[in-house]
């Protein structure tokens, strides 16, 4: 796989993606995208705002990221829509901001992380450990939280329309301004 500015341009990346990419690859990337490139890139190259779109406009390998160690993680803004994290720990981890569209999150270990704005729209979280969680205005629209425990989460402003809360743990929860039409719940 070759990735260089030209490359980039043609696919019409912004211009802070070319840039953030030329500090971290400054002779273009050249070689197979590993498992290893994408854990690289996602933590210490800067660019995890910028994965989700490599992966759907460049054709940029999506690797499962199922059972990663991802704790206190700087993940600000970063795109993973559509990623599977799956008993994923995320403990700490900043997310802020962070597409999450459809990513598969069940059973993965959120306790404590910031997802602040952060775009979980249709998300699937059953299972997951939300507890003491900041989810302040944080999409989470039709995303499936069975079975979760949100124990101490602040949702402030959070918007749940048609989320399934089935079985979640809500005690202690600040849903203050939070959208909860068409919640499912027990």
């Amino acid at each position: 796989m070759l990735i260089t500015r030209e490359i980039l341009e043609a696919a019409r990346a912004c211009p802070e993606g070319i840039n953030t990419f030329l500090c971290a690859y400054p002779n273009g990337f050249r070689g197979e995208w590993t498992e290893y490139h994408q854990a690289d890139a996602l933590l210490r190259d800067g660019l995890g705002p910028y994965l989700g779109w490599a992966w759907h406009m460049l054709g940029l390998p999506q690797y499962s990221m199922v059972g990663w160690d991802l704790h206190g993680a700087n993940l600000y803004g970063a795109d993973l829509h559509g990623a599977d994290l799956c008993n994923a720990s995320l403990s700490e981890a900043d997310l802020y901001g962070a597409k999450l569209r459809g990513a598969k999150l069940r059973g993965a270990n959120l306790r404590g992380a910031n997802l602040s704005w952060a775009d979980l729209y249709g998300a699937k979280l059953s299972g997951a450990d939300l507890r003491g969680a900041k989810l302040r205005g944080a999409n989470l629209r039709g995303a499936n939280l069975s079975g979760a425990d949100l124990y101490g989460a602040n949702l402030y402003g959070g918007d749940l329309h048609g989320a399934n809360l089935s079985r979640a743990n809500l005690s202690g929860v600040d849903l203050h301004n939070a959208n909860l039409s068409g919640v499912l719940h027990d």
